[in-house]
């Protein structure tokens, strides 16, 4: 079921996936979120959220994260990515299952 971008659970979820992809790449720079293009949710034993969201590198590195990180205006550094997150609200429990970025 497709559900609002601003839906509150959702964009924990997102916000999430984004520390995560963060924390996962091999780039010196942080990306951020430059717009979410869709939302879905199941219930699935917990609620699983898909999320598919425009990416964009910032100009900030990742051990500078104290400061205000504005998405670089290149269009060359936009790529697309599905994150998968499952939560599991009763046991404060969240995973991110998947992400593919193109």
């Amino acid at each position: 079921m497709y559900i609002d971008v601003n839906d509150r659970g959702a964009r924990n979820m997102l916000n999430f996936a984004v520390v995560q992809h963060n924390l996962r790449s091999n780039d010196a720079f942080l990306s951020q979120v430059a717009e979410v293009v869709s939302v879905r949710k199941q219930v699935v034993a917990g609620i699983k959220y898909i999320i598919t969201a425009r990416m964009g590198k910032s100009e900030c590195r990742k051990n500078n994260v104290d400061q205000e990180c504005p998405i670089s205006q290149d269009p060359v550094k936009l790529y697309q990515c599905k994150f998968t997150v499952w939560s599991r609200p009763w046991m404060r429990e969240i995973q991110l299952l998947s992400q593919e970025c193109e």
